[in-house]
Parts: structure tokens; sequence; C-alpha cells
């Protein structure tokens, strides 16, 4: 894997996906795509990150690979770091680069509309306060996404994807989106643990019936059929 020199350019960030699928080697690295974003940084490499879970994530082992930059990206927005910093390993780390030319046709027409539309606004959203808050939740989502749950990578890399995309377009209303997401996450979770503490005295002398009925169902068939 060559040296990278974190220069950055002008070209729309769709451009920049583009052109990375073009290229010839199999192999696409972590490093390449830290060179190929530039001082785009943090923004663009978490709306990657979460565009590729979203699209190639099925394939097993690669929500590992997807999902653990993101750790380290949420723990560098939190302790406010400039420049974006990952190990020479993580850039050593890369992904096959024709699943990534085929999850891009996916996802590529959609987030071209999504930049178009897309302008700095509401300032407020992208503050130095809102980035390190930013941080906290991509790293908890990222700890999701790491996890091999079958489908549960989806809506954690959405978020991450609107908080990137936000970020590196310095567009606050993805962010107000992206934070809407996770306020009514918190409040299915909640709702989801009030009812439950609400039915489960009900529910559980019923379950505790069932354990001790369906052994003596079980006997009696037997003894039914046995006979």
């Amino acid at each position: 894997m060559p040296d990278y020199d974190y220069q950055s350019d002008t070209r729309p960030f769709s451009q920049v996906l583009e052109d990375i699928g073009a290229k010839d080697d199999p192999k696409l690295y972590l490093g390449e795509l830290v060179n190929a974003f530039g001082e785009r940084g943090f923004g663009a490499l978490m709306l990657f990150f979460g565009l590729m879970n979203i699209a190639i994530g099925i394939i097993p082992g690669t929500t590992t690979i997807l999902g653990a930059p993101l750790l380290l990206m949420g723990l560098q927005l939190m302790t406010r770091q400039d420049q974006l910093w990952l190990p020479r390993w993580a850039l050593r780390r890369w992904i096959d680069r024709e699943a990534y030319r085929n999850g891009l046709e996916t996802v590529l027409p959609r987030f071209r509309k999504m930049e178009r539309l897309s302008k700095p606004r509401l300032s407020v959203m992208t503050s130095p306060v809102s980035e390190v808050l930013i941080g906290v939740a991509t790293f908890l989502l990222a700890c999701i996404l790491v996890l091999p749950i079958w489908g549960g990578n989806l809506i954690p890399a959405l978020i991450i994807s609107a908080f990137g995309f936000g970020l590196m377009q310095r567009d606050g209303l993805a962010i107000v989106i992206a934070w809407s997401a996770v306020a009514l996450i918190c409040l299915a979770g909640l709702v989801i643990w009030l009812a439950w503490t609400w039915v489960s005295p009900y529910l559980l002398p019923v379950w505790a019936w069932l354990n001790g009925l369906l052994p003596q169902a079980w006997l009696w068939l037997t003894g039914l059929f046995g006979g």
C-alpha cells in the first residue's frame, strides 16, 4: 500500500466516490479513502462508512471492517482533534473494490440528489459543542454496527451517514434530521421499557403457569398415544 499525503481537492464528493471505484486495484484501502477525501476529514469518512454499511453491510465480516474506524472517529470528535488520525494498521485494512462499486451503484443516485439540495445552514448544529455530541453519538452507534446483528446496522448507519453529510457540507439541517432519528430511537426504547414494566407483572405468572402445565400435557399425550 502506498503512502498518503492527505491533500484536498475541489471535486464534488459524489465524483470522488465514483473516481475511487474506477481504479484498477482490486483492493480498496482505508488509507486511499483518507487521501481521496482530504480535508473533508471526519464528515466525509463518517458518510462513506455509513453509506457502505448500508450498501454492503450484509456481506459477512464487512461490518467489523467498516464499523471499527467509526469508533476511532467518534472518539476523536469527542476529544476535539483538529485532524483525523488513524493508525497505520487501520490504513492498511481493505475491502473488495468490486463490492464497493456494486454498493455505490445502489446509493449514488440518491446521494447526488441530496448533494444538490444541500447548502451551509443552521451553523449552530456544526459548532464545536455540537461536534463533541456528534462524536458521542457516533461512538455509541458504531458500537452497535460492529456487533454481528442481522440487519441491525441499517438504522445506525443511516444516522451516522446523516451526521457525516451534515459535518462535511456544513448543513445543519442534515444534523437536525440525524438527532431527530436518535430521539425517536430513544423514545421507542423508553416506550418498550415502560410497556414491559407495566405488562410483565401480568405476563410472568401466566408464563410460569404455562411452564408448569406443558410437562403435564406432554405426559398426558405420551400416555394417551402410548396406550
